[in-house]
């Protein structure tokens, strides 16, 4: 760990309540959604957009593709078949239902609340009388609406027949329900069907000992073993992942599914992105809650083959069309990357886990960087377009997102628009954790908070204009006075560490230190695991002000990553940048980006939402003394105007 240099100046877990589903057997605890009112100019827009045009338009969408019916053609309700193409055609309205339950919890809207009771009536129509739920098997379990899943009695097919993936959606989706909202009427479906896996799954004669193909099921379990305290949810989540990569209990899926030896034994990011991340998630769970050391070796060394073998600079996983997969060891292409929106989510929800048992700062610096680049990328600026791969180049023409070279309305495979619904309203949660009498702040965005430290009330509120400025006014007002630690994340950036690990560098190191003041006193506190702790007797009216130095920074991959070779990207605090045609003069493939060109980075309110640019004078490739005036935009932002050519990694020389 680096040691933080702070500037001197020379002037003077637990929650009783709503707002998540407790994370049992972590030591430290996300403050809960409605605990926290977002005021901030960055995430409160780009959540309100998903609240007001992205919810209702899932909905919509799902209402038109014939998600809604199939629960109904499997309930006896209409007739048909079924509707859609794929066989997890569920989990969208599941998540749909996810997304709009935390919306609810920071944004009560009695309208939405009574649409989403009125489709989980829908969903229960559905459900067959011993709690199984999967509509296209029901309605006919000889006809997959896929070829590639084989006909056949429940679960018979389940590496690719997603039953269990859809009751994991379908726990994850009703738990939320459940918190958002006290009602049961979510909660008793997805139980009915857990005791169902209950009964058919597990070591005992006579029951299924195979996995789920896609993961998700292991994270859904335990939400509802956290809600419900039956261990048998828990002991199955473990089953799950016990048997993955066992050959005596099953016949094995291959790396693909991340079955190809158990899960203990795993040290390389293999397989589905989407899959391993949401895997890897549950394993976190089962380490804490178990206090699993192999498992916990297992997932850290796979976290470390991730940030130092497999990740994109904008946080971005995955980088196979093929599977959907991660490649090889520093296989990195930027044109051909797939980068799904999903994987980067359940990278989020990964990284959350790890950092809440560890309380390593590290983890929220994946987090940040896939936060603020590689997932919210996923959507339109309107909140009504879509990625599903999210490459680092485009040269316009290449048809990476399912068929187009830019954004789309809707897939046939629609799980990244509606996971992106589940995943945005729930950002709140993932600035502020608590353990005992420590307070963490994790991300930095304005707001008004209430947490509590063993049982001591504190208020706090940041004000900053983050992640455009790095001043950061942090009020603490605690109901009494008292003493405890307020624990201020010192991001990597900062210090010159680009992700943690060795796959990109800066080539220009800053030496502005940070300074953090309380009430305009300066201090410098110990850093523990990348986080400034303060400590002292806090009164109402303190303020921490914190100032991260922002700058240009060029970054360059490890010699190992073949695609990134001669090449630079640029950075500004957390966000990555890109170059775009259309402000480019349609040469974004001539330009070179020397490191003697004098860039600076200027404020445009009215581009693209409001973002920061860099701009500056550069040559272009093969035009003697050709020279263009660059502008590059935050890659989030990239193909809201169209189809266009598009790069984040540009020629040092020509």
């Amino acid at each position: 760990m680096k040691k933080v240099v702070f500037a001197l100046l020379l002037t003077s877990s637990a929650y009783e309540c709503m707002g998540q589903v407790s994370l049992k057997g972590y030591p430290i605890a996300a403050v809960p959604i409605n605990h926290v009112e977002l005021t901030d100019k960055f995430w409160l827009p780009k959540i309100k957009t998903v609240q007001k045009t992205t919810i209702p338009f899932g909905f919509d969408k799902s209402y038109k593709e014939g998600r809604m019916d199939n629960f109904l053609i499997a309930g006896g309700k209409m007739k048909g078949k079924t509707r859609g193409a794929m066989p997890f055609d569920d989990t969208d309205v599941y998540k749909l239902i996810e997304g709009a339950s935390n919306s609810l919890i920071s944004s009560p809207d009695k309208k939405l609340e009574t649409y989403v009771d009125s489709i989980i009536a829908i969903i229960k129509v559905g459900q067959e009388p011993d709690g199984y739920l999967t509509t296209w098997h029901t309605i006919d379990p000889n006809n997959p609406p896929a070829k590639w899943v084989k006909p056949g009695p429940r679960w018979e097919s389940e590496s690719m027949s997603h039953e269990l993936y859809n009751a994991g959606h379908l726990y994850e989706a009703a738990a939320t329900h459940y918190v958002a909202t006290n009602k049961r009427n979510f909660l008793d479906i997805a139980l009915k069907n857990a005791d169902l896996l209950v009964k058919t799954f597990g070591l005992e004669p006579g029951k299924r000992k195979a996995p789920p193909g896609h993961q998700i099921v292991e994270t859904g379990l335990i939400k509802l073993y956290n809600i419900t305290q039956k261990e048998d949810y828990l002991k199955l989540a473990k089953f799950f992942l016990d048997v993955r990569g066992d050959s005596t209990t099953h016949k094995l899926y291959g790396p693909y599914s991340q079955d190809h030896k158990p899960v203990t034994q795993q040290d390389e990011v293999v397989g589905h992105a989407v899959r391993g991340v949401y895997m890897y998630a549950g394993m976190t769970d089962v380490a804490a809650l178990y206090n699993d050391k192999t498992y916990l070796n297992a997932i850290k060394a796979l976290w470390e083959n991730t940030v130092n073998k497999k990740m994109y600079i904008t946080g971005g996983i995955g980088s196979r069309h093929e599977g959907e997969s991660f490649g090889d060891n520093y296989e990195l292409p930027n044109k051909t990357a797939y980068n799904e929106t999903c994987a980067s989510i359940g990278d989020v929800y990964w990284n959350q886990r790890l950092f809440m048992l560890t309380g390593e700062s590290k983890y929220y610096d994946v987090i940040e960087r896939t936060l603020y680049n590689g997932l919210i990328s996923g959507i339109s600026l309107s909140g009504d377009q879509f990625f599903y791969p999210n490459p680092l180049e485009s040269d316009g023409e290449y048809k990476f997102n399912f068929g187009a070279s830019t954004r789309q309305p809707w897939f046939d495979c629609s799980c990244c628009p509606t996971n992106l619904v589940r995943f945005v309203p729930s950002v709140p949660n993932l600035i502020y954790a608590t353990q005992n009498d420590k307070l963490y702040i994790n991300l930095f965005a304005s707001n008004k908070a209430q947490v509590m430290l063993n049982k001591l009330a504190v208020n706090i509120e940041q004000q900053t204009e983050y992640p455009w400025n790095g001043a950061i006014r942090i009020g603490v007002n605690p109901a009494k006075q008292a003493s405890f630690t307020v624990k201020v994340r010192i991001p990597g950036w900062t210090q010159n560490e680009v992700l943690p690990g060795n796959l990109y560098s800066f080539t220009n190191h800053t030496t502005t230190p940070i300074t953090l003041t309380v009430n305009g006193k300066a201090v410098q506190p110990a850093i523990t695991n990348g986080y400034a702790d303060i400590t002292r007797q806090w009164k109402k009216g303190d303020v921490i002000e914190l100032k991260l130095p922002m700058s240009i920074r060029r970054v360059v991959a490890n010699e190992a990553v073949k695609d990134d070779k001669g090449l630079v990207s640029l950075e500004y605090g957390p966000v990555v940048y890109c170059v775009e045609g259309i402000d480019n003069q349609n040469k974004v493939a001539d330009i070179t980006l020397p490191d003697t060109a004098q860039l600076r980075i200027e404020k445009k309110d009215n581009l693209l939402g409001g973002v920061n640019v860099i701009t500056g004078t550069v040559p272009l490739t093969g035009q003697s003394g050709s020279k263009l005036t660059l502008v590059a935009i935050p890659y989030y932002t990239w193909s809201n105007r169209g189809v266009d050519p598009m790069k984040v990694w540009l020629p040092r020389s020509e």
